[in-house]
């Protein structure tokens, strides 16, 4: 592959967005994420909610992923029962991600999972999340700091392996992780802030918004990854198995955060 690697991001899809006169459903994506790829040297695509059966078409065409930040997984996504204090679902993008998620995986295309998408990277493989924790999402809007550290040895640690303060926002996290994953960083409190899939080539999840900071470097890993070639790169793949993967009967690996209800 010659040239920027291309990188996809997935989108908000919203109804009543507005801009000059017009009042209409629109793709959206904070500017953050693009220009995120851009400085870190990749392409940067958008990739609004499509049908799930397209996911693996799109990743062929792409050399690397990010799952973007938004609202709530739906919580029959793991097998959960709703909480009050979770947010509306948004059950088009939710079919969306996991499609492409899963198509990523089967390509062997590097993923990255950015605060919602590291959730739904964990809700794909069998995992489940905590519904609310206090403490990381103070004023409604406004992106907040604290410190996360890496877990030496692991994918995160070799592109980060000193302790940093992170812009961060959520009310929810990991809770049991699903079939492959591990933590590869945790904040103060004891909440899972990264999370990587170590049989895979570049598999990354972080609870943070690097697209909300001045540090390139989780961006650049990935954009690095996806300038290697990939056996994807000359044949599109087939749509992958109906369903996502989920986790074993036993064995889970457990993340219970400190905060968790």
């Amino acid at each position: 592959m010659a040239g920027r690697p291309l990188i996809g991001i997935s989108t908000y899809l919203e109804a009543g967005a507005r801009w000059g006169a017009w009042e209409l459903e629109a793709a959206l994506l904070p500017a953050g994420y693009p220009r995120l790829v851009q400085r870190a040297g990749g392409l940067a695509a958008m990739l609004p909610p499509d049908a799930p059966e397209h996911a693996a078409a799109t990743v062929a065409r792409l050399d690397g992923l990010v799952i973007a930040g938004g609202p709530d997984v739906e919580p029959i996504r793991y097998g959960a029962e709703r909480d009050p204090r979770s947010g509306p679902p948004a059950p088009a993008r939710d079919a969306w991600e996991l499609a492409l998620i899963e198509a990523a995986l089967t390509a062997g295309i590097p993923l990255l999972g950015i605060c919602r998408g590291m959730q739904l990277l964990n809700v794909a493989v069998g995992g489940t999340l905590v519904q609310h924790v206090d403490g990381h999402a103070e004023t409604p809007g406004v992106f907040g700091r604290h410190p996360v550290k890496p877990v030496p040895g692991t994918l995160y640690a070799s592109a980060v392996p000193e302790e940093t303060s992170v812009p961060t926002f959520h009310h929810q996290c990991v809770d049991r992780l699903g079939a492959g994953l591990t933590v590869s960083a945790w904040a103060e409190d004891g909440t899972p802030e990264a999370v990587e899939l170590p049989s895979a080539d570049w598999v990354l999840g972080v609870q943070w918004h690097p697209e909300m900071g001045e540090d390139l470097r989780v961006m650049r890993a990935l954009v690095a990854a996806a300038a290697v070639p990939t056996a994807q790169s000359s044949a599109i793949p087939t749509a992958p198995s109906s369903g996502i993967p989920t986790a074993p009967s036993s064995g889970i690996p457990t993340a219970q955060s400190s905060t968790a209800s």
